[in-house]
């Protein structure tokens, strides 16, 4: 049966068969871009009955989905893919035409060939076949099923355990429960599980798992097919000799599954399963270059890591490409050193960082002769120089040569034109760089792994180094003049300098985090003396960049995470834009008592200054047009962060107060991460702070697990705050409660909603967007979630595409608006027992 706010979506404004076509219209159209199928759901393509555009198949039991989708909606690139059907986070565990997208899935299909074989075809490229199963011809007639275990098979259509191809022989990235990860002993082959190039990019990267192709019982991950990093270490019978984790021990998550290794007379082979098939898991090859085991947890409605291998990000071979620099435990965790740049931006942004850096100056072409002979035989390269690098592990392929000293170091590699870096590490020791630079390494703020700490000069251009040599002359000048007070003025004067332009520096990648120092932010906020506002999560202060860029600079408060997983989090919501959310710029982390997040300046400030008392504070008040619009602009954020993400994150905390405004009235939600950040049972401290307890979901009272419709009744309850210009509680001369949430549905009721509007607007109003509004706000605020909309439906609705009838009245909303029902502790922030 659907939901009864659905049933009532379908009642439409005007009474009529087109405005109920034109809802059909639009929910077909979201259909489609959800990939939820336009056919009835079945788990078989034969031949006559392809599969294109919006449709799908889903398993028997309901596990898997396999359709066309699309990782990145800016781009018209398609995939044919698998993901998990029954979970909210849309999780694509294998991708059939991974070098091969398709532009438009509606002239595309899957389709059952002449010869037996399953295949895509693209019609708009005169029907070209972009993949296929690729078999041995079959007379038989065959199908194609998605099974619940997310393996796709091949199959007689008589006969459907008769298997001719499999995807699980074939793995993408992602390696699910009673598949094989092995090797045919027979005809050598190999199965890889190979990473995508980037989070929102299925082409194969450079980074691969398998079974070591030697014969050995052991599991390597390799780099471009050549380049081993990390080894599992062979079977013990029990787990992998370099995967303690794996070893059951009591109520250890690995106690629910079960591994083994067969070494069988034709194939060897890895296998796992689960215990209970409730348990939903997978095991996949990260952008990163890591193997991660993950397992899904409902209650938190994402993906919890059990264990990854190799432990340390910059163990991950060239996971910075040429000439980048890994920072372990750092956010961004790859960088380029002075004198380069990102060689591809936009891979980087999407988290592949594999082509590397370029520099920003080229070096002068070296010829063949002079790099066979090692003479620098163009001129004007006598004036390259070194930029010298401290606390750093030695990247790759290190050529040793004697040297008396560090300036024969720095002379031997001037005088072969390849040479692009040198170290010297004393007692004659020389080391020498030709081509790029892979595997660099800063360990200022990680300690050193795999390798002491050394020092690197790396060659640039001269035009690289700015021309300070007159200053320092001049300085030495001063001192050896005694002029110290100037000295000193000086000293500071270009401290200053340098740090404005550190900052300046560090904001040249558009659409990257800046990693602030905590210096760097009370220079910033000119040592935070101009407070903003405060909230549960801290005080905001505001600060301007070295180019005049506003700022608002939060000190965060109770944050208990560790440094990694601190800064892990904040990479996840710096990826996240969308008009109607604040953009994060930068961050500060320096122990568990210095974080602080740097976001864009709003000049309207908070939507509760506009909305109570605005006249007192000297704020205009905002016309009915601009509260629809900021209703429409908030309620367009929450969907983003619950359904286009690429994990629903749940803000937490919706209420007027983290609502920014730009200076055109456009709505930020803010705030929006911080949830993620604190942990789940800040909530226990929501409950107790005033301001926030009217906001609050009954699930959140009651201690039962919560979900995004929390946000939805948040958002109820504000919009009835956006609709009236006051607080939902007030008091009476009288001293009774006046509660109006329960006034405005009492209104709507009795078909008088233009009451219900803000006063101060001298009912100046349109009357059905005030309806639609306040018949909203009453469905958002539903007891039983499942009642509440989601917040794309809010969208729709305020839009005006889509209609719903009177709503019932929620229990909660008699009950507060009955004053016996109060208890003075309501207005201290607590709720009535």
């Amino acid at each position: 049966m659907p939901c009864p706010w659905l049933a009532a979506a379908m009642a439409t404004r005007g009474g009529g068969p087109a405005a109920a076509a034109v809802l059909l219209q639009l929910l077909g159209f979201l259909f489609l871009l959800r990939g939820v199928p336009s056919r009835a759901e079945d788990d078989t393509v034969a031949a006559g009955r392809p599969l294109s555009g919006g449709q799908s198949l889903v398993s028997k039991r309901g596990k898997f989905r396999l359709g066309f989708f699309q990782p990145d909606n800016s781009t018209q690139r398609w995939y044919l893919g698998i993901w998990y059907n029954q979970i909210s986070v849309h999780t694509t565990v294998w991708v059939a035409n991974r070098v091969t997208p398709i532009s438009d899935p509606e002239s595309s299909q899957l389709s059952i060939s002449g010869d037996g074989n399953m295949v895509i075809v693209d019609h708009s490229s005169r029907s070209t076949v972009v993949w296929s199963t690729n078999v041995t011809a079959t007379n038989s007639s065959t199908v194609g099923v998605i099974l619940d275990n997310g393996n796709l098979v091949l199959a007689d259509a008589s006969n459907t355990s008769a298997v001719l191809w499999q995807s699980f022989d074939h793995l993408g990235d992602t390696w699910l429960p009673g598949g094989k990860l092995g090797r045919n002993k027979l005809t050598g082959e190999v199965t890889h599980l190979v990473a995508w190039k980037g989070y929102k990019d299925p082409t194969p990267s450079l980074f691969a798992l398998e079974l070591d192709p030697r014969g050995s019982s052991q599991y390597l991950l390799n780099w471009n097919g050549s380049e081993q990093y990390w080894s599992s270490g062979n079977w013990t019978g029990t787990a992998f000799a370099a995967v303690p984790e794996m070893t059951p021990t009591g109520a250890s998550p690995v106690s629910e599954y079960t591994f083994g290794y067969v070494d069988g007379a034709n194939e060897s082979y890895f296998i796992y399963d689960v215990k209970d098939e409730s348990v939903v898991t997978r095991f996949q090859v990260d952008v990163t270059g890591q193997i991660q085991f993950l397992t899904w947890v409902a209650a938190a409605n994402e993906w919890v890591l059990f264990w990854s291998e190799p432990k340390r990000q910059c163990d991950v071979y060239s996971v910075c490409g040429p000439f980048g620099v890994c920072t372990e435990n750092a956010l961004p965790s790859c960088t380029c050193p002075r004198g380069f740049r990102q060689r591809d931006l936009a891979q980087w942004l999407q988290d592949d960082h594999t082509a590397g850096c370029a520099r920003n100056t080229a070096l002068q072409p070296c010829s063949a002769a002079a790099a066979r002979d090692g003479q620098k035989k163009h001129s004007r390269r006598n004036d390259d120089r070194f930029y010298t690098m401290p606390n750093v592990r030695l990247p790759s392929n290190a050529q040793s040569t004697a040297a008396a000293s560090a300036h024969d170091c720095e002379l031997a590699c001037l005088r072969n034109c390849s040479c692009t870096a040198y170290s010297y590490s004393g007692g004659g020791g020389c080391s020498l760089w030709y081509g790029d630079l892979i595997n660099l390494q800063d360990t200022t703020s990680s300690g050193t792994t795999g390798g002491s700490s050394s020092s690197i000069s790396i060659r640039l251009a001269a035009s690289e180094f700015s021309s300070n040599g007159n200053t320092k002359k001049l300085i030495i000048g001063l001192v050896v003049g005694g002029f110290v007070t100037a000295v000193t003025a000086i000293v500071l004067a270009t401290t200053f300098i340098l740090r404005k332009r550190r900052i300046k520096s560090l904001r040249r990648v558009e659409g990257s985090l800046v990693a602030f120092t905590y210096r760097d932010l009370q220079l910033v906020t000119k040592n935070f003396s101009e407070k903003l506002g405060g909230g549960a999560f801290g005080s905001v202060f505001k600060g301007a960049l070295p180019d005049g860029t506003l700022v608002a600079v939060k000190k965060l408060e109770g944050v208990r995470q560790g440094e990694k997983q601190f800064r892990a989090e904040v990479s996840t919501i710096g990826t996240i834009q969308h008009v109607n959310l604040i953009r994060l710029l930068g961050f500060c982390s320096e122990g568990s008592k210095r974080r602080l997040l740097v976001y864009e300046h709003m000049p309207n400030g908070s939507l509760d200054r506009h909305l109570f008392g605005a006249s007192s504070q000297g704020q205009g008040v905002l016309s009915w047009d601009t509260r629809y619009q900021i209703a429409l602009g908030v309620a367009r954020g929450l969907d983003y962060l619950h359904e286009k993400c690429r994990d629903c994150i749940i803000h937490c905390d919706i209420k007027p107060e983290n609502i920014l405004l730009d200076d055109a009235f456009v709505p930020r939600v803010a705030d929006f991460g911080l949830a993620k950040l604190m942990g789940r049972d800040f909530s226990r401290v929501l409950t107790t702070m005033r301001g926030t307890v009217g906001y609050l979901a009954p699930e959140w009272i009651a201690g039962t697990a919560v979900t995004a419709k929390a946000d939805v009744f948040s958002y109820g309850m504000m919009l009835f705050e956006i609709v009236s210009g006051r607080r939902n509680v007030g008091q009476r001369a009288d001293g009774t409660v006046d509660f109006f949430p329960s006034t405005a549905v009492s209104l709507l009721l009795d078909g008088d909603v233009r009451s219900a509007v803000d006063s101060q607007l001298g009912g100046s109003a349109d009357v059905a967007q005030v309806e639609r509004a306040c018949k909203v706000a009453c469905w958002c605020v539903q007891e039983d979630e499942s009642l509440r909309p989601s917040m794309g439906m809010v969208v729709q609705i305020l839009e005006g595409l889509v209609d719903v009838n009177v709503p019932p009245i929620p229990r909660s909303l008699k009950v507060l608006a009955d004053p016996s029902k109060y208890a003075v502790e309501f207005f201290s922030g607590l709720p009535s027992t």
